[in-house]
C-alpha cells in the first residue's frame, strides 16, 4: 500500500484544533465514523458478525452507537465522496448524524446537504 501525504496546518478555533490544507477541511471525526460504519457493514455482509449488537459487544460500545454509525452507510455515493474530499458543510458533523434521522432517499439527502450549505 502506498503512503499518502496530506499537508496539514493546525489552526486554533475556539477550544478545538481543526486541520486544514487551505483548500479543504476534512472533518476527521466524520471520516473516521464513516470508515468504522463501512467496516462494520462489511462484517455484517460477510457474516463475520451477526448483528450491530454483536459488534457493540466486541467493540465494548453501546449498541445505539453502532446502529447510529451504520446509518452512514446509507449515504448517497456522491455525498460520501464529497465528505472524503473535505467538502462537507461545516455544521454537518458526526454528532449531527448520531442525533438526527437520515433519510434513505438519496435526493432528499442531497437537499439536506444543500440546506446546510445555504446556512453557512
Amino acid at each position: 500500500m502506498d503512503d499518502v501525504f496530506l499537508p496539514l496546518k493546525f489552526q486554533r478555533r475556539g477550544v478545538q484544533k481543526k486541520a486544514s490544507d487551505h483548500r479543504q477541511a476534512h472533518d476527521a471525526t466524520l471520516v473516521e465514523g464513516m470508515a468504522r460504519a463501512f467496516y462494520w457493514q462489511h462484517l455484517l455482509d460477510t457474516g463475520a458478525m451477526q448483528s450491530g449488537a454483536a459488534i457493540a459487544r466486541t467493540e465494548k460500545l453501546h449498541h445505539s452507537v453502532v446502529n447510529e454509525l451504520l446509518r452512514l452507510t446509507l449515504l448517497a455515493p456522491d455525498i460520501i465522496e464529497q465528505f472524503m474530499a473535505g467538502r462537507q458543510p461545516r455544521r454537518l458533523t458526526l454528532m449531527w448524524f448520531q442525533r438526527n434521522r437520515l433519510m434513505v432517499d438519496w435526493q432528499a439527502q442531497r437537499e439536506l446537504i444543500a440546506s446546510f450549505e445555504e446556512d453557512a
